[in-house]
């Protein structure tokens, strides 16, 4: 049997990367997907940070919130971002506030500006093994939809010279559980799902992996936790079934198969 090495980055999710063999695979394109309040930051975040631990180049992309948002949301967590920016180990590109002045930012939420900046971050942090998020990657098709399969493929072929391995975070819709354009998910070299439920009064947040190429990765979905100061950890799998909370299959599939037809629809 022949034995291939695979280099895995750790996520530094408290049980996640047991889950995934070690780690995602160094190079690798993953889509971190789900509604809003699922986590897809926070979890984004800890694989930021754990970049920094390890002496990566870490570059963040922020589309919902502000650079300094994002230092203050890492804070409380103990992870000091402020002081990685200021030794050159990490670099946040803002493309929520950004404006003319500032070097690290997008006036305009345009996919070949965003792979410039990008690489323009790359070269000023030096050679070497690379991090990448893109939060949210689909803030930049949001008003062209159809196009999210042919940006997401652009962004991994040219990024992947450069060394980076990537989390590109796609937002779904809190009614219908459906991603804003069809593409990243097809793309992506791994699918990690967040999703969120109320049980008793509570509301509970789980994580599952959907896909991870290269990898013989857990297919159960499991609950975690976000706790102040520390961070994200995963607990045990749970018996939570999507079923239980999303519209009828008649519903859903009507209006997938409406969202497959605007996607083939090209202008």
């Amino acid at each position: 049997m022949v034995k291939v090495s695979i280099e895995r980055l750790s996520t530094g999710v408290e049980g996640f990367d047991k889950l995934i063999g070690g780690g995602i695979p160094r190079g690798f394109f993953v889509a971190v997907v789900g509604e809003p309040g699922t986590g897809k930051t926070i979890f984004c975040m800890s694989f930021i940070n754990q970049g920094i631990i390890e002496g990566d180049k870490n570059v963040y992309v922020t589309t919902e919130e502000s650079r300094e948002s994002i230092i203050k949301q890492a804070a409380l967590f103990g992870w000091d971002f402020e002081k990685a920016i200021d030794d050159g180990r990490l670099i946040i590109i803002d493309a929520l506030m950004g404006s003319p002045g500032d070097i690290w930012s997008l006036t305009t939420l345009n996919v070949e500006d965003l792979v410039a900046k990008v690489i323009e971050a790359k070269k000023a942090l030096g050679y070497g093994r690379a991090r990448l998020v893109l939060d949210a990657l689909s803030a930049f098709w949001l008003d062209k939809p159809a196009m999210a399969r042919k940006y997401s493929y652009f962004i991994k072929r040219v990024l992947g010279r450069w060394d980076f391995t990537i989390l590109a975070v796609s937002q779904y819709a809190v009614t219908t559980s459906l991603g804003f354009g069809f593409g990243i998910e097809h793309i992506g070299d791994g699918i990690i799902r967040f999703r969120k439920a109320v049980v008793k009064g509570e509301l509970k947040r789980y994580v599952i992996v959907e896909k991870m190429r290269q990898t013989v990765h857990d297919l159960r979905m499991y609950e975690v936790e976000i706790v102040n100061g520390y961070g994200m950890r995963v607990k045990k799998p749970t018996i939570y079934r999507k079923e239980d909370t999303v519209l009828p299959r008649s519903v859903t599939e009507k209006i997938i198969e409406s969202e497959e037809r605007k996607y083939y629809e090209l202008p």
